[in-house]
């Protein structure tokens, strides 16, 4: 799966909040709701912790289906977060960016892909990597 557009997380004066209810909302069989506004979500708040560290990309491709992002999700990655094994990461491979699973262990490093049609990258020193950041949200349109 490659990243194909890079955005800064940029203040913006004109934010707009959106009523957070206080009531969850039942994936299986459905309960009564409260009609209960708890506060308002501004969602640059809840998805942007470090805004200079803070960047998003628009994923494409099928390689992490299996961990919930599609092509054409808006993935929200924090450079101040410190990458940590299992973390689900922005890499520069070979100069092009790619989202994979970090797989740590005593003195290897994988990219893995949560897609069985797709092979792990073993981080050697024969590739140029880096690992530009940690993906913290993941936003996924229906529409």
């Amino acid at each position: 799966m490659q990243v194909i557009q890079r955005y800064t997380a940029k203040q913006h004066s004109s934010q707009v909040a959106v009523p957070l209810l206080s009531s969850h909302v039942a994936a299986g069989f459905p309960s009564p709701a409260d009609d209960y506004v708890e506060a308002d979500l501004n969602l640059h708040d809840f998805a942007v912790k470090h805004p200079a560290a803070t960047f998003f990309v628009r994923a494409t491709g099928e390689s992490m289906v299996e961990v919930g992002i599609q092509s054409g999700d808006i993935l929200v990655v924090d450079r101040a977060l410190t990458p940590q094994n299992g973390d689900i990461v922005i890499a520069a491979l070979e100069g092009e960016l790619t989202v994979k699973q970090l797989r740590l262990s005593k003195n290897k490093a994988w990219l893995i892909p949560r897609n069985p049609q797709f092979k792990p990258i073993e981080i050697t020193e024969h590739f140029d990597c880096v690992i530009w950041g940690v993906v913290a949200h993941s936003l996924h349109s229906f529409r």
